[in-house]
């Protein structure tokens, strides 16, 4: 069944802003922080070709903002979803929160998930850097004082992004104007999403689907460290690291990047 679509589905009281293109095996794609569905850009319209492709804003992100601050999960979300879709079964491929939704996904709702791509993924219970928590509460702090676009350039000149910012002047330009889009929902109101218990860190090795973990080599060592951890703990798991590409790999390196993931979905 062909599936071009975009709008708005209510789900739990949110009005969650999707779109979906293509025919096939479906595939859902899931984004990081402080971004929207508009970073997978490059592969929507090309994974359209071969599958059925779903993205959407994540709550508190890009069209799907809450009227109201309420606790909520994004695994939840994301089924309620995809029964509002009637789709019983899934690939899922997450970038970096949308990594770790995609982690807890499959750990919560194994038989509704046929593969995983983790890129440059977070996890679930896994303990970064002290320098890591010390920014993300000083762009916590500006949010909650009432200063968003502060929050959310201190957000954009993160380390994290010094690959894609120093980059190809059109993938900057992208990334910059899809930061600046972000309405900052989630730095003002933090802490409402119910975490997965126990954490998925302590049982990665119960994942059953078929993974693929990628990583930017110039990615940051937490990142990296993760990568290696779902590498080493995923049953069924191969890791491709992407030289010259830092956190942001799907709009950094596209061309390759897509290539790998063609060829993941189609082995056997």
């Amino acid at each position: 069944m062909k599936s071009d679509q975009s709008g708005f589905t209510v789900i739990n009281g949110t009005p969650i802003y999707f779109e979906q293109a293509g025919e096939g095996t479906p595939i859902v794609l899931l984004h990081g922080l402080g971004l929207s569905a508009r970073m997978w850009d490059a592969q929507f319209s090309h994974l359209a070709k071969h599958y059925h492709v779903i993205r959407y804003d994540l709550r508190g992100f890009g069209q799907s903002l809450p009227t109201s601050p309420t606790t909520f999960s994004h695994v939840k979300d994301l089924k309620a979803l995809l029964d509002y879709l009637n789709i019983a079964h899934t690939h899922i491929m997450g970038l970096s929160l949308g990594g770790r939704i995609a982690i807890d996904f499959a750990l919560k709702y194994p038989a509704h998930v046929n593969r995983l791509i983790l890129v440059d993924s977070a996890l679930g219970g896994f303990r970064f850097e002290e320098a890591w928590y010390e920014q993300i509460n000083a762009i916590l702090q500006l949010g909650q004082a009432g200063n968003i676009a502060m929050a959310k350039r201190s957000w954009l000149n993160h380390p994290l992004f010094i690959p894609i910012l120093q980059g190809n002047v059109t993938t900057r330009q992208q990334f910059e104007q899809i930061a600046g889009d972000d309405a900052g929902w989630h730095w003002v109101n933090p802490g409402l999403e119910a975490p997965l218990k126990p954490s998925a860190a302590t049982r990665l090795n119960s994942i059953k689907a078929k993974t693929l973990v990628i990583v930017g080599a110039l990615d940051l060592p937490d990142f990296q460290q993760i990568a290696a951890v779902l590498a080493q703990q995923i049953p069924d798991v191969q890791k491709v690291e992407l030289a010259n590409t830092g956190h942001m790999a799907n709009m950094e390196n596209p061309e390759l990047f897509n290539e790998i993931i063609i060829k993941f979905l189609a082995s056997p």
